[in-house]
């Protein structure tokens, strides 16, 4: 309860309140089970292991977050690879995770992981609940006006079916037409893509999209492979990896990535860290580690960035 940390400012409660309405990510989690990563999860070590103090990035924190030594971090802990529960339901692994602790290790500082639910974890960044926030935020111009990013990989949308895709449903709207399409609360899926998809349907004559909202991925996974839902809407790598490891119950439909744009770490921008962990994430993209803990989780290359990322709007 570090409440000298928080910082109640007129802009962080205005920007909690815009938060509210807006929220934000463009991820889900799939599997009915805890899975398992791709390797054991010792694989490529921790951040706080395998990664170096970078001084350079640490200079640059807030004197208050350097002398608090910790580093709040929030997820929602229901969208593997990127962050969910290990079997003992406690503790949080992942990508995100991993990556996160790479961050806070670069800076020098303990990292805490906080679960959140996802569309509440950006009013909570706003209001100095959290210090960070990693939960495979997609970066658009609407976030941007309330919160900073730093990015750290690049991934689109897909549709996850069931196995064979009978109903032969794609990122193509028109093939949504008239189903049931679920997507995650709060996710730029069901608050942006799926009404989009339904107006086009509308405006081509045909039925709207029925759009069912889960609270977390795992739950609009278990929708459709108990047959509530005929699709849903997320994250590809996250479908893709949840689907094998729910042993095939839902698969990735065929075909390209829907609208492929950067994913960031979250930053209040009262916060004053977009510096600090900017150059943390410098290195961290510019290290072994990077690829490693990609390819512990399954993330496919296409979708890693160089540290000149950084760098372009």
């Amino acid at each position: 309860m570090r409440h000298s940390r928080q910082r109640a400012t007129r802009s962080t409660i205005l920007a909690g309140s815009v938060l509210l309405a807006l929220s934000l990510s463009s991820c889900t989690n799939a599997s009915q089970a805890a899975p398992e990563p791709a390797g054991s999860a010792a694989s490529a070590g921790s951040g706080a292991d395998a990664v170096a103090l970078n001084e350079a990035a640490r200079d640059l924190l807030p004197e208050e977050i350097r002398a608090a030594g910790t580093l709040r971090v929030a997820s929602d802990p229901t969208y593997a690879p990127f962050e969910y529960y290990d079997t003992d339901n406690k503790t949080m692994i992942g990508y995100d995770v991993d990556f996160s602790d790479a961050v806070g290790a670069a800076l020098g500082l303990e990292v805490e992981h906080v679960p959140a639910t996802f569309d509440t974890i950006l009013p909570g960044l706003a209001s100095g609940k959290y210090d960070m926030a990693m939960s495979t935020f997609s970066i658009t111009p609407e976030r941007e006006k309330i919160v900073d990013f730093v990015k750290y990989l690049d991934g689109g949308s897909g549709v996850a079916v069931l196995p064979g895709n009978p109903k032969n449903i794609s990122m193509d709207a028109l093939s949504m037409c008239g189903k049931k399409i679920a997507g995650q609360k709060g996710s730029i899926q069901s608050m942006d893509y799926l009404p989009k998809f339904s107006k086009e349907c509308v405006d081509a004559g045909k039925e709207p999209i029925t759009i069912r909202n889960f609270p977390g991925q795992t739950d609009a996974n278990l929708a459709l492979t108990s047959g509530r839902v005929d699709a849903v809407v997320a994250d590809s790598m996250s479908l893709a990896y949840q689907g094998k490891e729910a042993d095939g119950q839902f698969e990735l439909a065929a075909g390209e990535d829907y609208d492929p744009i950067p994913t960031g770490i979250a930053l209040s921008q009262d916060g004053g860290l977009q510096k600090a962990v900017t150059e943390a994430t410098r290195g961290i993209l510019d290290s072994d580690y990077y690829q490693e803990i990609g390819d512990k989780w399954g993330i496919p290359d296409s979708v890693l960035l160089t540290s000149d990322a950084l760098d372009k709007k």
